[in-house]
């Protein structure tokens, strides 16, 4: 059968929203929004697979909505909402962990990352991260996920789940006439510009709300005084910058910053380089500067407007949520009878 095309994307509400979040995830969700249905979600019950202040929780969710909105989501014509509102995540999650086999989740390699040398102590939540990161996708039947290189893995098993399910329930996927298929394989749309952003600390390291240095990243609440400091402190090299990209390549830094004022512009490298190639790093700061002050600071001004409202950013969520339940009950009303399960 033919799916929807529809996309769904997550993040995280762990605060901290930074440059590399806007370049390699918040832009390319308000383009999508000109081609696709747009799911957007704020994922608050992955982010409780490690331990989370119950105080600060509620706080950093917000954020991200508010995040959403500033950066040019349209919360009206498209679908914005916080994952625990809607159950039916956590209940198609349950049946995937029933698809999904061991194996394939032992190869995870961030549940190794996050986990450490202590594994024994991280959370089964931790463990079965990719269950529900797939249910997320196809509760709603998605068919298209911008995702950073660091969750392409997790897609892919996103599809094996789909996959082994349409396998496993084939008759009775029929049976019920939905066709050969009944989950979609979703598609990574990873292209786009500056999708890794690196730390103004250190160029090899990718720039981290993690970094126990605030001077590695630019935040998305960074008032325009801050945002100066920090580029101006940037780790550079002494020498000038190259006329051509090769000249880049064995220098992380200027690669990075040359990088970060690419994507703010809409230009590629080649274009920054012909224009500030033999330039010293003094004078392209200041430009990268103004350009970054100039395009996060109205997002800034509009991030603290919307968190001065807390009240209306959960009424947008909730009424995300009541959206976003439409899809995902008519979806679970199908596995259950697919799977066999009886239901009211």
């Amino acid at each position: 059968m033919a799916f929807k095309e529809r996309v769904f994307s997550g993040v995280q509400p762990t605060g901290n929203l930074h440059l590399g979040n806007y370049l390699g995830a918040l832009v390319k969700f308000v383009a999508l929004q000109e081609k696709y249905d747009c799911i957007y979600c704020i994922v608050d019950l992955h982010a409780i697979t490690v331990w989370q202040d119950p105080a600060e929780l509620p706080k950093a969710t917000r954020e991200v909505a508010a995040a959403f909105i500033a950066c040019g989501i349209d919360a009206k014509r498209h679908i914005v909402f916080n994952q625990s509102q809607v159950a039916e995540h956590a209940e198609l999650a349950w049946i995937f962990n029933c698809v999904a086999r061991l194996g394939w989740l032992n190869r995870m390699t961030q549940f190794k990352e996050k986990a450490g040398k202590d594994r024994e102590n991280a959370s089964v939540g931790l463990y079965a991260y990719p269950s529900l990161m797939a249910a997320d996708i196809l509760v709603y039947r998605a068919t298209h996920v911008p995702v950073g290189e660091d969750q392409k893995q997790h897609l892919e098993l996103s599809r094996d789940i789909a996959q082994k399910f349409n396998n496993d329930f084939g008759p009775s996927i029929r049976a019920h006439g939905y066709g050969e298929a009944f989950f979609p394989l979703p598609e990574p749309l990873i292209q786009g510009p500056a999708t890794r952003v690196m730390s103004l600390r250190d160029g090899a390291k990718k720039m981290s709300k993690s970094d126990a240095s605030d001077q590695s990243r630019i935040n998305l609440t960074d008032a325009a005084d801050a945002i100066a400091h920090k580029i101006r402190r940037a780790k550079t090299d002494p020498d000038p910058l190259p006329g051509e990209e090769a000249g880049l390549a064995s220098r992380p830094e200027a690669d990075n910053l040359v990088g970060i004022y690419a994507a703010l512009a809409g230009r590629a490298k080649w274009e920054v380089l012909k224009e500030f190639g033999g330039a010293q790093f003094s004078s392209f700061k200041a430009a990268l500067v103004d350009l970054a002050v100039a395009k996060l600071g109205p997002i800034n001004a509009e991030m603290k407007r919307l968190m001065a409202d807390p009240v209306h950013i959960d009424s947008v969520l909730a009424q995300g949520a009541e959206r976003a339940q439409v899809i995902a009950a008519e979806t679970m009303k199908a596995v259950k009878d697919i799977v066999g399960l009886v239901h009211r």
